[in-house]
């Protein structure tokens, strides 16, 4: 049955939220105070129909808007939606009983994104498809355009295809093509190869995306970190070091939101006789924070931390750095080991660092710079800290996934 609803809210996943009676329906790509129309079915609201607009709502740049997956909010315009992630920051917090200052959301120009994930699967007419997930389902969406990335990415997608045609050799094959621009070119790192029925790529098929690599001058390709074709090392900028980025290996997706982050975290720890960066990859903010102390370095990523020693010598005026490949998960820096530093960054993945955390608690650094891909993790091992002694004095959103319902920051502690 049709219905009419008011929206009241955009929720954390970036849908349009409408109260009714019998609870919440979710509306995607809505706006508060909209009034719309469509079938509610389990909850959500299918084949929306807007029937009042808002007036914050601004006309999509993408011409995959509504179909792709990848962005949930291009329809909000600036203001409006930059302080509707700095609010998801604040309401995560607040469910942790943390009030601090929440500073205003750091913006990332489109065109800026350096790194993709694009799916490849071959379509009915055996044309490769590469694209990304349409919303809520698993159908792919072929894209040919999009904003958020960077334009030398967006050129590559006709050859990114023909490299990921190799790829689909086998029919359980559902390949993720990871694409990045670093100095030296296009990085390429291909997963979801099927190996245990197909007993991996074939030689031929091996042969074919190599020749398919080279004719698109590609700087690097590999199947799951392993590299099948190097023309090039791709290279990558970290303050003042140039490193060799790891096939495979982790980077910020957008540099100026990386840049924002490094920044603040520099200017957190200046003073400090000694910094540990924990979680470091390959070093974004390790060689940043060298130049104004001594850094302890640290990552589970053993490529990460041997790139990293390997950028050590490209750059000059730098204080000690010593890193060291261990799993914070398993095997968190006890106190013992982090004696003598006074400050101490973390940037862990989604699931925060509770158990690292835990043990930053019982040390007598003085200053916790805490980067976080997400809030709710952030304001849980936040209390942590808080119950420990620390203030958190404030907090910085990152808008890094541009028109997304996804937000970064940078959280400040002091004791």
């Amino acid at each position: 049955m049709t219905e009419t609803l008011i929206i009241s809210r955009v929720g954390g996943q970036g849908d349009g939220i409408a109260e009714t009676p019998t609870g919440p329906v979710f509306a995607p790509l809505t706006l508060p105070g909209e009034t719309v129309r469509g079938v509610v079915n389990d909850g959500r609201l299918e084949d929306v129909e807007i029937l009042t607009a808002s007036p914050e709502r601004v006309p999509p740049v993408s011409p995959h808007y509504g179909d792709c997956g990848g962005c949930s909010l291009q329809h909000w315009a600036a203001g409006p939606y930059l302080d509707w992630k700095r609010e998801q920051v604040r309401l995560a917090l607040a469910r942790e009983g943390i009030e601090t200052e929440i500073e205003a959301t750091v913006a990332v120009a489109p065109g800026t994104r350096r790194r993709v994930a694009l799916h490849a699967r071959r379509g009915p007419d055996g044309r490769v498809l590469l694209g990304f997930k349409a919303r809520k389902s698993w159908r792919l969406v072929e894209v040919t355009a999009c904003p958020v990335a960077d334009p030398r990415l967006v050129a590559a997608f006709p050859a990114l295809a023909r490299i990921a045609d190799a790829f689909l050799e086998h029919p359980k094959s559902a390949p993720t093509v990871h694409a990045t621009w670093t100095l030296s070119g296009l990085d390429v790192d291909v997963t979801g190869v099927e190996r245990r029925s197909g007993g991996g790529l074939s030689r031929d098929a091996q042969m074919r995306a190599i020749e398919a690599a080279n004719a698109a001058d590609l700087a690097r390709l590999s199947l799951a970190g392993d590299t099948l074709v190097m023309a090039r090392q791709p290279m990558i900028a970290f303050g003042p070091a140039t490193i060799p980025l790891p096939a495979g290996g982790f980077l910020q997706a957008a540099r100026p939101a990386e840049e924002a982050m490094v920044e603040r975290a520099v200017a957190a720890v200046k003073g400090a006789k000694k910094v540990a960066d924990l979680f470091c990859g390959a070093g974004a903010f390790t060689f940043p924070l060298a130049t104004v102390a001594p850094v302890l370095a640290a990552d589970a990523s053993a490529p990460g931390i041997a790139a990293l020693k390997a950028g050590i010598g490209s750059a000059r005026k730098l204080k000690a750095i010593e890193a060291h490949a261990r799993d914070l998960f398993r095997r968190p820096l006890a106190p013992y080991d982090l004696r003598g530093c006074d400050a101490i960054v973390l940037d862990p993945p989604r699931a925060g660092a509770l158990e690292q955390t835990q043990q930053i608690a019982q040390t007598k650094a003085s200053t916790v710079v805490y980067v976080s891909c997400n809030p709710v993790t952030f304001a849980r091992d936040a209390r942590v800290l808080l119950d420990a002694g620390f203030t958190l004095e404030r907090v910085m959103p990152v808008d890094q996934f541009l028109w997304s319902a996804h937000v970064e920051l940078v959280g400040i502690f002091k004791r």
